[in-house]
Order: structure tokens, then C-alpha cells, then sequence
């Protein structure tokens, strides 16, 4: 069935000429800026009415005023074109250039894989990067993406993916806040506040992020979760300050930088702070071992491009300096090479 006269498709010219005569209030004004004569522009006026079924102007003597229906175009017409724009002026600056697109979530992003970029930009300036940060799985054979950067148990990862590192958790601080509240056994943690992440207790893998295991593997049993009625704390249960809870990582960590607390820290993504000094591994001995480990997801045939290999290879260099600052020893049956 053809469509009726008020609901075929509208020509992006005719929106162009209403956004100009909106903009200018003047049909020659915009008639000169698009480079038209004054009927053509009014022309395409008449016919975005007629296919609107509606006045868009209000057409005076010497003057043009928009009509309330002109003006609720606008406001969707302006923000659209700005839109085309912006993304027809990126395709042409991106034109012949090489680029890496990669996916992985905001928290990797921020604390381990843009604060090593600039080693990989000064090797390769010719190489554009594009960071996807999202906590939504992407489709990389559909998806305008080169690699994925993950994070999760090995029986989840898929069947091409890389191990990049393994994990352990570890209690993390400021200097500053140990000096006033020292902590030398796991004990101690009583009477501060402890940062960790707010929707761990709701996943089962990332349940090993929280502070409840960590302190009943150390001998400090904590006082049940709240919502777990008919449980009673023990009278051991390490009552700690208060609790901070965060959504993202980079969020428990800031947390800790400013001394708001102890926070329970992926060692891998402290490493850095840790090694500057900005944060202190109280208990270095009660370290605990993760099931999780970061993964690098290459999309189909996507290494056959030369830029997508190399940053690959970059990026497993990255990965070995990482695993030696942890002391991760990954098993081989985990780890691929890339061809």
C-alpha cells in the first residue's frame, strides 16, 4: 500500500531550508546561504507544509515569524542536522586513516588501559585509537569494534580470548590514613570505614570482590548482610566504622586516594598507585586469590589489519609488565598467542 501524502519520508533538503529560514527569518537571507534562488527555498517550505500538514511560518510584509509548529519542529530539526554534520565531518577526517576500536568497561579504561596509551601513541603517532567504555557486552562480529578488553571466570571467556592477567585482592589505603589509624593484622580494620563495591553481593562471580570474604578467609567473620534475617553475628563479627559502597572501581579507589576509608582493591588495577606510593598495602601477606582474570577478545579477521596487531602486541607487553608487578603466574592452558 503507497504511502499517504502526510506520511512518505521528507527530504533532508527541505529540512535544511527550514532550519535556515528559522535561523535567519529571512527567505532571501536563506536563500543566499544555500546558495538558491528565493522560490526554490520557498518552494521546499511549501512542500515540508504540505507533507506536515501544518504552517511552519507565519509569513508577514517585511518579516517571518515561525508558528508554534515551526518552532516543535525546530527544536528537532536543529539538534539532528548538527548531528549529520558532525558525524559526515568525522568520516571524512577519518578517510584513509588507520584506527583501533576497542570495548571494555569505563573503570579498566580509567585505571589501566588509557594511562599506558601515550607509550603506544609515541610508537605508532599514525594510529588513531577509539574507546568504547561501556558495561555492556558488544558483539564484535557485528559491532564497529576491533577487540574487546573483559573481565571474568574462565569458563565465560570465549573461545578466542587471550588471557591477559590473572587477580588477587588486597586491602589498599592512603599514607596518610594509616598514620593515624595503623593497621598491622586484619583485626585492625575494626573502628574504619571499608569501601567496596555496592552490587558484588548480587553477582556470583564478583562476590570475590567483597570485603565478607576476604575478612572470613583471614579469621575475622563479618556480621551478616542486611535482608538476611533470622542470622545472627557471631561475637567475633568485625564491626567495622562504617561502610562506603561504590558502583565502579575507579569510584572505590578515589575513595581510598582521599582517605575515606580501606578499600578492597583489584591488585591489578592499583598496581601503578601502589608502586608511586599514592596508596599502601597494609597487609601485603594477606593477599587473596581471584578466580577472575582479563581477557583480550579479537574480533573476526580483525588482525589481519596490520594496526589491529600491532596494538595487540602492544598490548600483550602491557599485560607481561602488569602480571610481573602482581607476581601472576597465568596457567598455559590459558593463555593463546595471537597470529
Amino acid at each position: 500500500m503507497p504511502p499517504t501524502s502526510r506520511s512518505r519520508p521528507v527530504s533532508v533538503g527541505q529540512f535544511r531550508a527550514f532550519e535556515a529560514v528559522a535561523r535567519l527569518l529571512n527567505f532571501r537571507a536563506a536563500a543566499d546561504e544555500l546558495s538558491l534562488t528565493q522560490s526554490a527555498v520557498s518552494r521546499q517550505i511549501q512542500a515540508l507544509e504540505d507533507e506536515i500538514g501544518a504552517p511552519l511560518f507565519l509569513r508577514h510584509t517585511r518579516s517571518v515569524q515561525l508558528t508554534g509548529a515551526g518552532a516543535q519542529l525546530l527544536r528537532a530539526v536543529d539538534p539532528a542536522l548538527d548531528r549529520i554534520d558532525s558525524a559526515v565531518r568525522q568520516i571524512r577526517q577519518g578517510a584513509g586513516r588507520r584506527g583501533v576500536a576497542i570495548t571494555t568497561w569505563a573503570s579498566f579504561a580509567s585505571m589501566w588501559l588509557i594511562p599506558r596509551l601515550e607509550h603506544f601513541q609515541r610508537e605508532h603517532p599514525d594510529i588513531d585509537i577509539r574507546i568504547d567504555a561501556t558495561d555492556n557486552t558488544v558483539d564484535l562480529a557485528t559491532a564497529d569494534v576491533d577487540l574487546a578488553l573483559r573481565y571474568g571466570a574462565p569458563e565465560n571467556a570465549p573461545p578466542n580470548a587471550v588471557r591477559l592477567f590473572g587477580e588477587q585482592l588486597t586491602p589498599v589505603a592512603s599514607p596518610w590514613l594509616l598514620q593515624t589509624h595503623p593497621i598491622r593484622t586484619p583485626a585492625d580494620l575494626a573502628g574504619v570505614a571499608l569501601i567496596e563495591a555496592g552490587d558484588a553481593h548480587r553477582t556470583r562471580h564478583l562476590e570475590w570482590l567483597t570485603w565478607q570474604r576476604w575478612l572470613d578467609t583471614h579469621g575475622q567473620i563479618t556480621p551478616p548482610r542486611r535482608g538476611s534475617a533470622g542470622r545472627r553475628p557471631a561475637a567475633s563479627a568485625l564491626q567495622p566504622q562504617r561502610w562506603l559502597y561504590f558502583n565502579y572501581a575507579h569510584q572505590i579507589v578515589q575513595a581510598a586516594l582521599t582517605g575515606q576509608g580501606v578499600a578492597m582493591a583489584r591488585l591489578p588495577l592499583v598496581a601503578e598507585s601502589l608502586a608511586s606510593g599514592a596508596l599502601v598495602e597494609p597487609l601485603p601477606a594477606c593477599r587473596m586469590d581471584s578466580p577472575l582474570a582479563y581477557w583480550l577478545v579479537t574480533g573476526p579477521q580483525r588482525t589481519r589489519r596490520p594496526e589491529v596487531q600491532a596494538f595487540c602486541d602492544w598490548l600483550l607487553l602491557q599485560a607481561a609488565a602488569t602480571r610481573e608487578a602482581i607476581g601472576d603466574t597465568p596457567d598455559p592452558d590459558t593463555v593463546d598467542l595471537i597470529d
